[in-house]
């Protein structure tokens, strides 16, 4: 079940801007679609913003920071059934490999019903990639934002 905002009755969706030092953005590749999005996912019941965001960090990407460097930026409108509450982390100072990042949330696939990772690649993405990249609502979202 997901978790409503009692005010508006809409799902919260929480989600990570992972920054590097040169101020780039990690996204992943959603499985089967043509565009990127960043490490995000739906509330459970009695989780926190935050929890849900770091739940959905580490089974997206496999990435585990401490809660603590977290910056919450804010719950924001998304669509019409949800909201969006972000939070930004930046990554160490090596990290610009992304090769040891692994999907560990799957959805059975449509035609074999094999388990199937969310996300099947990563990468940095400068501002000026979000909109080629990224799903038109999300690239205005993260467009608004400073990162």
């Amino acid at each position: 079940m997901t978790k409503t905002s009692a005010s508006t009755g809409r799902a919260t969706s929480c989600g990570t801007l992972v920054i590097n030092a040169r101020g780039e953005l990690l996204l992943c590749h959603v499985t089967g679609q043509a565009h990127w999005d960043i490490p995000k996912g739906l509330r459970d019941p009695g989780e926190s913003a935050l929890d849900a965001a770091r739940r959905e960090l580490r089974e997206e990407t496999g990435l585990q920071f401490e809660a603590g460097e977290f910056e919450d930026i804010g719950n924001f409108d998304y669509r019409r059934d949800k909201r969006l509450h972000l939070f930004r982390v930046r990554a160490p100072q090596d990290m610009d490999s992304l090769a040891h990042l692994i999907c560990t949330s799957h959805f059975p696939h449509h035609i074999t019903g094999r388990p199937t990772p969310e996300m099947d690649d990563f990468r940095w993405a400068v501002r000026e990639d979000i909109s080629r990249l990224c799903a038109p609502r999300m690239a205005a979202r993260l467009l608004a934002l400073e990162w």
